[in-house]
């Protein structure tokens, strides 16, 4: 989940690298380095904390040096030290490099390395790979030179990776080749930006697009050579590749704030835009049909599908569910909802006709890109819902839909989670379509979908009251979220963006279920957040609002815009636009970052950069 950058050019590298931690920083900042080649020297600087603090410590910058790379850490191996922050370098300490993954054989590595005589300074697993690159390099300095005319530098790198087992999104460099930069990756991102005689290499396109827009992006097991006379790509086993320069899909001024306090708060005003994007081109008014152009060889198998399994983390999970229950209701096919993390160890039952979707924003969630390859190896067709073009998810399934939604910078994901809603009730109704719901049915639900965004604008004109509402609740530290059917996911969503950047314990719950003990948790003033919008189990949820008021509970009521009869049972009251209940959860979501949101700021928290959580989950 770290972030990695490199640059190979003629500007003085440092600014760049720099620039770049700053636009990575939301993929780990428990501390940051950079090492740069200058005569005939790598020079290294690296802290604990975040990448201000690393700014603080370097060195005017030179525009002698023009190479180099950086990294900004979330810890995995070894606690958040200067030792263990990377760059890390080799015995020799003419290797450097950056790492973003797990070596999982890292131990034996270790203790072959030491029996060799190599001593180790850092906890970490990636300075495994730098000594064992050194080890090579020493070798083939000596008495096991390349025998193909390869320079030495580039085919050590190649030998220690041949050896590790695990994931790598690396960068390396070596002071004895001042004008060369290598770049690895194993299911881990890797990105080259190309630009005008120069090059930016990251884990991802946000370090990128200031410099250019045209890129390639590395495979498992593929690496990256960038000297004089341009780039080279090859396999680990030193197979050439080549690979088309893609356009980057995304602006500088997507992933700038625009005017706002946080990226977490600009994306939920982004929210109607994105949604409009996600949707354009794909409700088809005329013809009464859903266009996903990314499924279109798989939609006749998949309207025949026996099963569907959804599978996902944290909050793609809870899209999952959300997923399950509009599929069920729509197109009538069985379907189930498993978290990606736990999905490769159970023994999934895979039968012919089964069809798993991963959801994902970043495509690179490792959990579920285990998901994916084990769904594979049982012989589903696996398809994929996720945000980055050219993510590792995106080419591992057989197809899938790109949510358009736009970067998502902040760690809480919002606006990715209601364009995959939107995803999931689009594909949902084309398999209705394609299985039993007549031309007016269709044409309802398209209609419907159509109107959403404009009604999460009228919710976030009500940014300032949920503020009040948080503010008038945020000295509790026990809180808990209820739903019913479709909504009951968002309880669990609710729940996760309350806890993930307020740091407040809260706990999601179907709303018939806190009866069945949670209930002994309601104390004088405990906030309990229901969503209560109109729908058919609108009687039994006012029931259970009851039960919560009888106990001292204090009530936050997400319910329909116009509902006058459930206003004596809220303490405080949210409404929310008119919608079918199927359609529900894009809507109730909104008030809910909101809530989350405002009480971080007011709790004087980081909301971009909750502790211990990072944007990417590239580790397992």
């Amino acid at each position: 989940m770290c972030g990695i950058v490199g640059y190979w050019g003629k500007k003085a590298a440092q600014p760049v690298l720099m620039e770049g931690l700053k636009r990575l920083e939301y993929r780990g900042y428990d501390s940051a380095g950079i090492a740069l080649i200058a005569d005939g020297q790598v020079m290294v600087k690296k802290t604990a904390g975040r990448i201000s603090a690393l700014q603080a410590r370097l060195d005017r910058p030179s525009r002698r040096h023009t190479v180099g790379i950086a990294h900004t850490r979330w810890a995995t191996h070894g606690p958040a030290t200067d030792i263990n922050a990377h760059p890390h370098l080799d015995f020799t300490g003419k290797i450097a490099l950056v790492h973003n993954g797990i070596i999982e054989n890292y131990q034996t590595l270790k203790r072959w390395l030491q029996i060799e005589g190599i001593q180790f300074v850092s906890e970490t697993d990636t300075e495994v790979i730098a000594h064992l690159i050194g080890y090579f390099y020493t070798k083939g300095c000596s008495d096991q030179r390349p025998s193909n005319g390869q320079n030495v530098f580039e085919w050590s790198v190649q030998q220690a990776l041949q050896r590790l087992h695990g994931t790598y999104g690396l960068a390396i460099i070596c002071s004895d080749f001042p004008k060369m930069l290598i770049g690895a990756r194993k299911g881990s991102p890797l990105i080259l930006g190309v630009g005008d005689g120069e090059y930016v290499l990251a884990s991802d396109a946000a370090a990128i697009v200031e410099h250019t827009t045209r890129a390639i992006y590395l495979a498992d097991n593929e690496m990256v050579t960038i000297d004089s006379d341009g780039f080279h790509t090859k396999t680990i086993d030193n197979v050439t590749v080549c690979k088309d320069l893609q356009e980057i899909e995304f602006s500088l001024e997507q992933i700038e704030l625009g005017g706002f306090a946080h990226h977490m708060l600009k994306e939920i005003f982004e929210q109607p835009q994105a949604l409009n994007t996600c949707m354009q081109g794909r409700l088809n008014r005329r013809d009464r049909r859903i266009v996903l152009g990314g499924l279109a060889s798989y939609m006749r198998q998949l309207t025949r599908a026996r099963r569907i399994v959804f599978t996902g983390c944290g909050t793609a999970f809870h899209a999952g569910l959300v997923g399950e229950y509009l599929i069920e209701y729509l197109a009538r096919i069985p379907a189930e909802t498993e978290y990606a993390s736990e999905f490769r160890y159970r023994s999934p039952i895979i039968e012919d006709g089964t069809f798993v979707i991963a959801i994902s924003q970043s495509g690179e969630t490792q959990d579920t890109m285990a998901a994916v390859e084990e769904a594979k190896d049982r012989g589903a067709t696996v398809l994929g819902i996720v945000n980055v073009v050219g993510s590792s998810i995106a080419r591992a399934t057989d197809a899938g839909v790109y949510l358009h939604a736009g970067p998502e910078i902040g760690v809480a994901s919002t606006k990715a989670f209601t364009a995959q809603l939107a995803v999931l009730t689009m594909l949902a109704i084309e398999l209705g379509r394609r299985r039993h719901l007549g031309s007016a049915e269709v044409e309802y639900w398209i209609e419907q979908l159509a109107q959403i965004p404009g009604k999460i604008e009228r919710i976030l004109s009500q940014s300032d009251q949920i503020r009040q509402i948080a503010q008038a609740n945020i000295d509790h530290n026990n809180w808990l979220f209820l739903g019913r059917g479709f909504n009951y996911p968002i309880a669990l969503e609710g729940a996760l963006k309350l806890k993930e950047i307020s740091y407040l314990h809260a706990e999601g719950l179907p709303a018939a279920e806190m009866k069945h003990g949670p209930i002994a948790l309601i104390s004088d003033g405990m906030p309990a957040v229901f969503i209560a919008t109109r729908g058919p189990q609108y009687d039994k949820i006012i029931g259970n609002i009851n039960e919560v008021r009888s106990r001292g509970g204090r009530t936050i009521v997400l319910a329909t815009e116009g509902d006058d009869q459930i206003r004596p049972y809220a303490d405080f009251l949210i409404p929310v636009p008119d919608a079918p209940e199927i359609l529900q959860p894009i809507l109730t979501v909104v008030p809910l970052q909101l809530l989350a949101y405002h009480a971080a700021v007011l709790r004087g928290l980081d909301v971009d950069k909750p502790r211990n959580l990072a944007k990417s989950v590239t580790v397992q």
